[in-house]
């Protein structure tokens, strides 16, 4: 059976956003630089484009769509574990690591938070260094300190 994939995109105050899904699961949401040529929208993708839309206009601090994890069980069991961190908060790396039960396992869990398949809905711009300073984002730093202050969430450092 032939899966069929749809694809829209936002444009956010942060650049361009593309969303990917299928009949029934969000697959990725991504900042890129432009629009490929396949864009077909479905019900799915107006969804989360319009919950997209009240995140980045102070309407919306929770999503309400089903996603759907390509990765490891342990990057999906770490990408789980963010949706738990609420809107405006933070947590560091080894945070995240002792919730999922594997305290020795930081760096792995960084790895993991790196490869998050669904930007801003599953909130990787929340999990910070333990010193306070910002960590990576893969989509940038200004992205993460704009996601953040936009939140009202504490830094205690930027880089």
């Amino acid at each position: 059976m032939i899966e069929k994939f749809y694809t829209g995109y936002y444009n956010s105050p942060l650049g361009l956003i593309k969303v990917v899904t299928d009949e029934a699961y969000v697959l990725r949401v991504d900042f890129v630089s432009q629009k490929d040529d396949r864009e077909e929208e479905n019900l799915l993708v107006c969804e989360a484009i319009s919950q997209l839309d009240e995140y980045f206009k102070g309407k919306r601090k929770e999503f309400d769509l089903r996603l759907f994890f390509k990765g490891t069980e342990f990057q999906k069991r770490v990408w789980e574990e963010l949706m738990k961190v609420g809107y405006g908060k933070v947590i560091s790396y080894s945070e995240l690591a002792g919730r999922i039960g594997r305290k020795d396992a930081t760096r792995a869990v960084a790895n993991a938070v790196g490869k998050n398949p669904i930007a801003i809905i599953v909130p990787c711009h929340r999990v910070i260094k333990a010193d306070g300073k910002l960590g990576g984002y893969s989509a940038g730093a200004h992205k993460k300190i704009w996601l953040l202050e936009h939140e009202g969430a504490k830094l205690l450092q930027k880089p």
